[in-house]
């Protein structure tokens, strides 16, 4: 059986290029000022053995918007891991599907960076969901400038999400892994330095993928989902599902100790991302995109498994922890297929109304055939359909340029776009007040962009 992850709107693209002036469908608004990132795994050579869509290199494709024009340029990121490939000229490395056995020792699975992409003090960081090195890049050229230790301050990994406070201008992380301490939960300062970091004491390794911060508090999770430790045993990587545990939810004030954490638990589920959480009166609201069967459905082999897994079945959420209590109520807030959700990065743990969720197909892999705005203060909802054979992206919402910010959602949603039957590939520029009214501008690309995973918007006036 072919694995689709390697072909089609998924196939790697195998150059890098620059594009200026680019075609416009409509007219790019003159107050859309930043640049449109975003993240994906893209090998650069013919993977050994057997392929897991989450292998690939990590690729940045982006669309730099300003007086009313746009430009794109596509460049890997050159992690340790890239760099010694090429300079091997095959890839040294198998998948995580596969027995690592045989890969570089001090490395046993490739760190490739390709999973997350957040704007940090002027740089672009991209980071892997397994726990790795931070990359920084620059955001305009997107040359890779180095893995990021703060300054030689930090003593750990980072896995994907990070969270940026703007308000303060701290990031906040966390590491994992499979050896004690299971998990370390941090603090990067506004200075670009590490300023608190602690393990967290877990039952044992752990499968978390994101976090969730407010203005005076940390989100960590302990999910069912855990690494299968005979597989482990025998230099396999192999993940289950065990309902006889709970979802755990661990707050901890933000320059907490690891003794501060506090658990609240909830129905047996996985959650792979956040959409924001905040401090309403003496209760933490977290809304998520909760996947309540993360187990393969079916029992075929390895690539069946796979195909599985990425089918996600995720509903938007909300859970409520009472920090007088420790009681937990959750809620399901609409039984749609959403997920990769955005809200504006000025809202991350600051309470929002506004969530920005890509609507997942019923297609056999994982593709996105258009974007739910939600409303989550009346339940309200608004959708936009990217169209038949057309494939989007997560997108971020990009605030207008100069707005005083008068609403939430007084700005423009940007998203990727792969329209199957020209194999072409655009952006598409949504007014993220009315998504229904559809584009507002369609950027044509000169190249196509493989699908792929995280993107973010950083401003204008962020940009050196």
């Amino acid at each position: 059986m072919t694995n689709p992850y390697l072909a089609g709107v998924y196939a790697p693209v195998d150059v890098e290029v620059d594009g200026d002036d680019l075609e416009v469908i409509g007219s790019i608004p003159t107050d859309l000022d930043g640049v449109f990132v975003r993240n994906g795994p893209n090998p650069r050579f013919a993977p050994d053995g057997r392929y897991h869509w989450f292998d690939g290199d990590g690729m940045l494709h982006a669309v730099r918007f300003g007086s009313g024009k746009a430009s794109y340029r596509n460049r890997w990121i050159g992690t340790d891991a890239f760099s010694r490939d090429v300079a091997s000229g095959r890839p040294l490395w198998t998948g995580v599907i596969e027995p690592v056995a045989g890969n570089p020792s001090d490395m046993p699975l490739k760190d490739t960076a390709n999973t997350d992409v957040v704007a940090f003090r002027g740089s672009l960081l991209a980071t892997w969901y397994l726990s790795g090195r931070p990359y920084a890049v620059d955001p305009v050229s997107l040359a890779t400038t180095g893995a990021e230790d703060f300054g030689a301050t930090l003593p750990c990994r980072m896995s994907a999400h990070a969270k940026v406070d703007e308000s303060t201008g701290e990031l906040l992380f966390f590491d994992y892994g499979p050896v004690r301490p299971w998990m370390r939960y941090g603090v990067i300062g506004a200075d670009g330095r590490l300023a608190h970091l602690v393990d967290i004491d877990l039952p044992g390794p752990r499968l978390p993928h994101d976090m969730a911060i407010t203005a005076s508090h940390a989100v960590l999770m302990d999910l069912p989902l855990v690494n299968d430790r005979q597989a482990a045993r025998a230099g396999r990587h192999k993940i289950v599902f065990d309902r006889s545990l709970p979802a755990r939810f661990g707050v901890i004030p933000r320059r907490g100790a690891g003794s501060d954490v506090r658990w609240f638990e909830a129905e047996p589920c996985y959650i792979y991302h956040v959409v924001n959480s905040w401090e309403e009166g003496g209760e933490i609201v977290l809304d998520v995109c909760r996947v309540s069967k993360p187990e393969p459905a079916g029992s075929g082999g390895t690539l069946d498994r796979m195909l599985s897994y990425l089918r996600l079945d995720a509903q938007l959420h909300r859970y409520r922890f009472d920090l007088a209590s420790g009681k937990t109520v959750e809620e399901s807030l609409d039984d749609d297929n959403t997920e990769f959700p955005s809200v504006p990065t000025a809202m991350v743990g600051r309470p929002s109304r506004f969530a920005y969720n890509v609507h997942i197909s019923a297609e056999s892999t994982l593709l996105f055939d258009g974007i739910v705005k939600y409303d989550t203060v009346t339940g309200a909802s608004s959708r936009h359909a990217f169209g038949p054979g057309r494939w989007g992206s997560e997108a971020p919402f990009a605030p207008r340029a100069g707005a005083a910010g008068a609403s939430e959602d007084d700005g423009y949603l940007v998203s990727f776009v792969h329209d199957s039957a020209e194999n072409r590939s655009e952006v598409v520029v949504l007014a993220a007040a009315d998504i229904a009214a559809g584009p507002v501008a369609r950027v044509l690309l000169p190249q196509r962009v493989p699908i792929g995973f995280h993107a973010t918007w950083v401003k204008g006036d962020g940009l050196a």
